[in-house]
């Protein structure tokens, strides 16, 4: 799923923001970011939970768009 432009059709942003919404809520996602927030809170980082939140969502976003190009061969 790729990222929807500023000029996509209203049913994209949608399906797009269903889709992030899942991943935040997921098991994964929330123990990634829990993980990530210990850690930048120790190495005293401004703002941990928001780093973490947006570093988390980032590798998961990343590594789906990493494994849709492994199936389909394209990016």
């Amino acid at each position: 799923m790729g990222v929807p432009g500023f000029d996509s059709p209203d049913e994209e942003i949608k399906k797009w923001l269903n889709h992030i919404a899942l991943i935040c809520l997921s098991e994964d996602f929330q123990n990634l970011k829990k993980e990530l927030e210990r850690i930048y809170a120790q190495s005293q980082m401004k703002d941990p939970q928001v780093v973490a939140f947006k570093d988390a969502l980032y590798a998961f976003l990343t590594q789906e768009e990493d494994e849709t190009t492994r199936r389909t061969g394209t990016k």
